[in-house]
């Protein structure tokens, strides 16, 4: 291609990022409409130049998506990305290097190893302590704690496997806690009801003697606990369960003790929202998504172990035409994740580290944090009760007397704002705002507020 597409692409970053706030959030597109454009425009049988393509298919993505990078989408984590960022993805897209072992990428594998250490450091973990890599995302994550919790915990399984060892392994978890761990369950072969949601106090944190109550049960059925789940930074709620007290459950009762911080992690960052993840140094293993509240593309995932014989037991594998491992300190990433061929996920995540640097960072998230106060104040001004308590940027409200449901479906046909709703378990359906971009500010804040009326 010649310089004119790239020049042509520039543009049209340039533009986008320039008008989306006048932008309406929600796309106005029509399914079938756009099925019969789609099929009428590319039949494949005819090339499409370069040039044609770059303008016909920006515009269908500007038009025909909800804009989760838009300073008024107060939704699910999808954030606002950094535009060196989007220079790291193209990046890795142009050199196309091959992760899957040292020796083939040995620059990349390094690149993101360099990020991967200082985040690790975060944690409260020294970089030989543990093992980490990036992966497609919190579900990858996720799985990836189970399968090195069930080598550590039950020798043998990951040749014998759980049928011939007579086992019934079941996780412990809260019923704020990811569902990604039921999927996670299915594939690894427990099924759905391995995986028990334990009862959450006043404050939906798991309950860690209502944890004792179950495990004792589970274990005079024939259960074997093995996985103990602590969510910090819930989905819906942005709920931190107390990790101490279930690293003293894990440590009575033999448990890999797992922190979901796929959201809440990016607190690591900030001095002052730190001490809320508290204890997060003690877990087994560690999920934080960068993709979540780092403003960087999906899919961006990042598994922390530290305990890296368990992962070699879960994921160790030997292919003769694979390329000979080189180096003590290299590690081949066929051989410590489930991934086989990869691609450099955690570039773009290095290009952001490196520009910001981690004080940047800080502000970045204290920033956002700042506006879920904000928020929060003017919500309780205007009327409505706050239904979630959390340090992290997600507000749960409802308003006596107003259907959620039906302000909600109001303000999605509208279109110039994006909020979720949520059903509590015994209590109100409510709507959700999370601040997800670094862009937003109190003027936005003011909009939804305007919308919700």
């Amino acid at each position: 291609m010649d310089n004119g597409i790239w020049q042509a692409f520039a543009a049209q970053a340039e533009t986008f990022q320039a008008t989306l706030r006048e932008r309406p959030v929600l796309p106005t597109l029509d399914p079938a409409a756009l099925r019969r454009e789609l099929a009428q425009r590319y039949d494949f049988a005819e090339p499409v130049p370069a040039a044609q393509l770059l303008e016909q298919v920006g515009g269908l993505l500007a038009e025909g998506l909800v804009q989760v990078t838009h300073p008024r989408y107060f939704g699910l984590f999808n954030p606002s990305v950094l535009p060196v960022t989007v220079l790291g993805e193209a990046l890795a897209a142009l050199y196309n290097p091959q992760m899957a072992v040292w020796s083939h990428a040995p620059a990349a594998c390094e690149l993101e190893h360099r990020a991967l250490t200082a985040l690790q450091a975060l944690i409260g973990w020294a970089p030989d302590e543990a093992i980490a890599n990036f992966t497609s995302g919190g579900m990858e994550s996720n799985a990836s704690a189970l399968q090195c919790a069930l080598a550590w915990r039950f020798p043998g399984w990951d040749e014998r496997g759980l049928t011939a060892l007579g086992l019934r392994p079941t996780v412990y978890l809260s019923a704020d806690a990811h569902h990604s761990f039921v999927k996670a369950a299915r594939a690894a072969g427990l099924g759905t009801a391995a995986v028990r949601e334990v009862p959450v106090d006043a404050g939906r944190k798991l309950d860690p003697a209502a944890l004792e109550g179950m495990l004792a049960e589970d274990r005079a059925a024939g259960r074997h606990p093995f996985l103990l789940v602590a969510t910090l930074g819930a989905t819906g709620t942005g709920v931190i369960d107390a990790i101490g007290p279930l690293r003293e459950v894990a440590d009575r009762h033999g448990l890999w003790l797992h922190a979901d911080a796929a959201w809440g992690g990016g607190a690591l960052l900030s001095p002052a929202l730190r001490p809320h993840l508290a204890g997060i140094d003690r877990a087994d293993s560690v999920t934080w998504d960068a993709h979540k509240w780092m403003s960087v593309p999906m899919a961006t995932g990042m598994f922390f172990c530290r305990h890296p014989d368990a992962v070699r037991r879960a994921f160790a594998i030997s292919a003769a035409y694979m390329p000979p491992h080189q180096g003590e300190d290299a590690v081949d990433l066929f051989g410590a994740s489930p991934q086989w061929s990869r691609r450099s996920i955690g570039l773009k995540v290095f290009m952001a580290l490196a520009e910001l640097g981690l004080d940047g960072y800080a502000r970045l998230i204290e920033g956002q944090a700042r506006l879920g106060e904000h928020l929060r104040r003017r919500l309780v001004q205007e009327g409505w009760t706050l239904a979630n308590e959390t340090p992290l940027p997600v507000v749960c409200f409802h308003r006596q007397g107003t259907d959620s449901s039906a302000t909600l479906a109001r303000i999605l046909r509208d279109g110039r704002v994006w909020l979720s709703s949520l059903a509590l378990p015994g209590g109100p359906t409510v709507l959700r705002a999370c601040i997800t971009s670094y862009h937003s500010t109190e003027q936005d804040v003011e909009a939804l507020l305007a919308a919700l009326g």
